[in-house]
């Protein structure tokens, strides 16, 4: 039965696969996720994860080359030209930190992966293109802030975007711990509010054009 669903659909097949990977890895990393259990949630048999994907660890790679290029496909899809500089930038960054509050298995994943000092992820020959937009679209915006006068020159976009990133990252994968050490518990929709809009307004600080006064 799951042959002939195959032979039918092989694409919905290795989707099914994908997502049964995926919970696995959420929940087990590479090491203790099962290839049975993958199979079993996908409805379908080992035979066809080593078709498909070759080893565990060539299925491992690609979750993650899926998990990042729907993150960056998601952002590069903004329409940021049609807003002020600012306003963009505050767009594009309360789009990223969503993300990460709703989608928390996400950040299990690169910090599993990041246990593994990313030497899965280097095996991808295409991870690095699906960053690429979304940098594109954050330089096209740091030029016409400079344009209008709003943003300073000398901004890299590449660091800018990891720096923003970060912010939130942070925020969100370390919310157990930091509720620990601090009582605070940013898991609460309205402290993430309050946290985005200071990180906002500390990196619209930074993009400002500095005051000759204050050279």
């Amino acid at each position: 039965m799951n042959e002939h669903r195959v032979k039918r659909d092989p694409e919905g097949t290795r989707r099914r696969i994908l997502d049964a990977a995926s919970d696995q890895f959420t929940k087990f990393g590479l090491a203790g996720a099962r290839v049975d259990a993958i199979a079993a949630a996908a409805e379908t048999n080992e035979r066809m994860i080593y078709y498909y994907f070759e080893s565990k660890e060539g299925l491992y790679v690609a979750v993650l080359e899926a998990m990042y290029a729907e993150f960056a496909a998601r952002e590069a899809s903004l329409d940021l030209a049609s807003l002020q500089p600012a306003e963009a930038i505050r767009e594009l960054a309360r789009s990223i930190w969503k993300y990460m509050q709703e989608n928390p298995q996400w950040l299990c994943r690169i910090n599993n992966e990041n246990l593994h000092e990313g030497r899965y992820l280097e095996r991808s020959s295409q991870l690095r293109e699906t960053i690429f937009p979304v940098i594109d679209l954050l330089r096209a915006t740091l030029e016409r802030g400079i344009a209008t006068g709003e943003f300073r020159r000398g901004i890299d976009p590449l660091d800018f975007y990891v720096t923003l990133v970060g912010m939130g990252y942070h925020v969100v994968s370390n919310r157990f711990t930091i509720k620990a050490f601090t009582g605070r518990n940013y898991g609460e929709h309205r402290l993430q509010q309050a946290i985005s809009d200071m990180h906002v307004d500390m990196l619209l600080r930074y993009l400002r054009p500095t005051s000759p006064s204050l050279a």
